[in-house]
């Protein structure tokens, strides 16, 4: 945990209000403070890890009891700065038509433009430094999906929004399309109120998941989610699977889309979050022609560049399959055929044979 200087013994109640001012200063829409018991949240961890549902993702098991338990994570944790930061830049393509438009590759709307992480960090870190000069010395480390922290739940208890049936955080003036942060520190700072939730009887992000990946309310099984297909897994996509993603090749944003909440989602002010290369509705074919140093160097700075080159053309590959039979696709597909990967050639002869029998 950093820390420097002179502590002095600040107006903690001030603080905490001046905390989010200089959060909306920094480019953060929101700023909450919430203790560190998540003793439910953690017993929900569990059951979802007993169940397998987290896949390949053997980090969300490998840290214990550290994900739940903050000041096992920092030693001397004593309060969370949790903060979000809205991700949909003006003026980006409407995510429905690009997922409708069949020669189109359909890209999450957060990893559009600069990935978040980096840039996060260093708002964060600047909030840190704007603390520090008032109190002086005191304990704090910043994390952006970074390190194993719930930051939905404490985003929750910070009065940031609810966990909505798709296990998003959702915020009853903002939607949920925003990215989390956290300040851990000692600083014993007034706590906020949690937020309710206010999903009531609606189940439209459960019925709309192209895969059947969210199993109930607040019940996600990961190996079946199109974001985790396409981004965590390294191997073969289940060939059940494929069909249903259709275009999406990075990432799914349809339980977001179908959301009522969402027609209050706010645009983001942030210029690094603008869409990169069109990518919020580039072509299949084009997108499935780029060389690995392409690739690189279009991708440097982005979210996408987690999937690597290989899963990148598994992906498209998937999603040239599900367009209608065409020469030109095939054309596509064929040309890697013979790709070294074995991973990208088994999605291509998967993908052809879908062309040849749509069937």
């Amino acid at each position: 945990m950093s820390s420097t200087g002179i502590r002095s013994t600040p107006d903690y109640t001030a603080l905490a209000r001046d905390i989010k001012r200089w959060a909306n200063e920094l480019g953060f829409a929101d700023a909450g403070i919430s203790g560190t018991d998540l003793g439910e949240d953690e017993q929900h961890l569990e059951r979802w890890l007993g169940h397998g549902h987290h896949g390949e993702m053997e980090y969300m098991a490998r840290h214990g009891t550290r994900r739940a338990r903050p000041a096992e994570l920092e030693p001397g944790t004593q309060r969370v700065i949790s903060v979000r930061m809205d991700y949909i830049p003006p003026g980006t393509a409407n995510a429905w038509s690009v997922l409708q438009d069949t020669e189109a590759g359909y890209v999450s709307r957060y990893a559009l433009g600069r990935d978040y992480h980096k840039l996060m960090r260093n708002r964060l870190q600047k909030l840190a430094e704007r603390i520090h000069a008032v109190v002086g010395d005191f304990g704090y480390r910043a994390y952006v999906d970074s390190a194993p922290v719930l930051e939905k739940a404490l985003a929750r208890n910070a009065g940031l929004g609810w966990i909505g049936k798709h296990t998003v955080l959702i915020n009853r003036h903002a939607g949920s399309y925003f990215f989390l942060g956290e300040l851990y520190t000692d600083l014993p700072l007034p706590v906020d109120e949690p937020a309710s939730a206010h999903c009531g009887s609606c189940s439209r992000c459960i019925e709309i998941c192209p895969t059947q990946a969210i199993l109930g309310p607040y019940r996600l099984d990961a190996k079946r989610c199109i974001s985790y297909l396409t981004i965590e897994l390294r191997g073969s996509i289940p060939e059940d699977l494929r069909a249903p993603m259709g275009n999406r090749i990075f990432g799914c944003d349809d339980c977001q889309l179908v959301c009522p909440w969402n027609k209050f989602a706010q645009a983001t002010a942030e210029p690094d979050f603008a869409p990169r290369h069109s990518l919020d509705g580039a072509k299949l074919i084009d997108l499935f022609a780029w060389s690995e140093e392409e690739f690189l160097k279009r991708t440097e700075g982005m979210a996408i560049r987690r999937t690597g080159y290989e899963g990148w053309l598994r992906n498209i590959a998937v999603a040239l399959g599900n367009a209608p039979p065409s020469t030109s696709v095939r054309e596509a597909l064929g040309a890697r055929a013979d790709h070294p990967s074995a991973i990208v050639r088994e999605h291509v002869a998967w993908a052809l044979a879908k062309q040849q029998n749509p069937a």
